[in-house]
């Protein structure tokens, strides 16, 4: 007994191509958006000669005494004027007010 194996048709391929490609697409504008924001952000705490901005990971939070939320972002970026590379957090709370912690080498 021999098993036929049916191949996609051309307009199957074609759609899982073009999925694929605005998923990368979605990706890709995102990460950028994000970074964007977070430098915006580091820029207003004084951080103004800046590259090589990499959001790592962000973390939904919620304060367990007051049951506020608020937001955490790991970062990791160059600073140019003290020549330094800083990882850290970035945290928002719910007044969208931000504060940092960053270690610099």
């Amino acid at each position: 007994m021999q098993n036929d194996v049916r191949k996609l048709p051309k307009k199957s391929k074609i759609i899982i191509v073009v999925l694929a490609l605005l998923a990368i697409i979605c990706f890709l504008l995102l990460t950028y958006l994000k970074e964007l924001k977070i430098t915006g952000i580091l820029n207003s705490l004084g951080y103004k000669q800046i590259s090589n901005v990499t959001v790592i990971n962000k973390l939904s939070v919620e304060n367990k005494e007051t049951r506020k939320k608020g937001t955490v972002y790991k970062v990791l970026f160059n600073n140019d004027k003290t020549n330094q590379e800083c990882i850290g957090f970035l945290h928002k709370d719910s007044s969208d007010q931000y504060y940092e912690d960053f270690d610099c080498k």
